[in-house]
């Protein structure tokens, strides 16, 4: 059976932070805020991958209030994710969006989607990272955060 999630994270910018998206970071960018090191792409894909296989979300899994998570790698929260998934499904692949004013993707696409696809033990080619800005609207248009939205295709083992 093929099973399909859909994740959402969203984080607010925070001063004196540094920026990690897909584990890679973005020297000289203003970071986000979170528990963890608010790898804000990383969430999302988590939260992908626990709803395809109806698994709740991240914070069941790793909740806010339990300083063990504290400044945690989200790498780490994401490779603990899929040993969870991983005697039931297959990762088939994952797709990432980005939304925000800041910072430019492109430059570190290529190294987001290997770090991804090693996170997840996947090639690299069921890896999509992609982004937009929200056209200045709004907060994440006005430079106050970055939301992510990820999609994730899980395959069940025979």
């Amino acid at each position: 059976m093929t099973r399909v999630g859909i994740g959402y994270d969203v984080h607010r910018v925070a001063q004196g932070r540094r920026l990690v998206l897909c584990g890679v970071e973005f020297p000289g960018e203003i970071g986000l805020d979170g528990h963890s090191d608010a790898d804000v792409a990383l969430h999302a894909v988590a939260d992908a991958l626990l709803g395809a296989a109806a698994l709740g979300d991240i914070g069941e899994h790793f909740p806010p209030a339990d300083e063990r998570w504290r400044d945690v790698d989200s790498g780490d929260l994401l490779t603990r994710i899929v040993a969870i998934i991983a005697p039931d499904y297959n990762i088939g692949n994952v797709d990432l969006t980005l939304v925000g004013e800041r910072p430019r993707v492109a430059p570190r696409r290529e190294a987001m989607r290997q770090r991804l696809a090693e996170l997840l033990g996947i090639d690299i080619e069921r890896v999509s990272v992609k982004a937009t800005t929200n056209e200045r609207l709004g907060a994440i248009g006005r430079g106050e955060g970055i939301a992510a939205l990820a999609s994730a295709l899980l395959e069940e083992r025979r």
